[in-house]
């Protein structure tokens, strides 16, 4: 007689927080410490469980990696911090002229 699994899928906000330290290391290929590291170099900011323990979201594992791939090709943790925030300030100014566009603040010059 055959048996059959029935499939459930899984979707959460990518920003929840449902990793534990050590689910989140293994993911991005990193020991426990590092995340630890980076979360006191304020690098990452995981969400915290009422017992306080550190809860991470997918797009905080993807962070990881993003500094993972940064530390790999040789930039040091200031460099790091500095690419993040400049991207960070980037992706609010995207955020800014598509409102402006949408007010019909901001016109298409060329």
């Amino acid at each position: 007689m055959a048996t059959y699994r029935r499939r459930v899928k899984a979707s959460f906000d990518e920003e929840q927080g449902v990793f534990m330290i050590s689910v989140a290391a293994e993911l991005a290929e990193m020991h426990p410490q590092t995340l630890r590291m980076y979360e006191q170099r304020g690098l990452i900011a995981p969400k915290r469980s009422p017992k306080n323990t550190r809860l991470y979201s997918q797009r905080d594992v993807e962070r990881l990696r993003r500094i993972q791939e940064m530390t790999a090709e040789g930039l040091n943790l200031v460099g790091v911090e500095i690419v993040l925030a400049l991207e960070a300030q980037v992706e609010k100014l995207k955020r800014r002229v598509k409102e402006l566009e949408a007010k019909g603040d901001l016109t298409d010059a060329g």
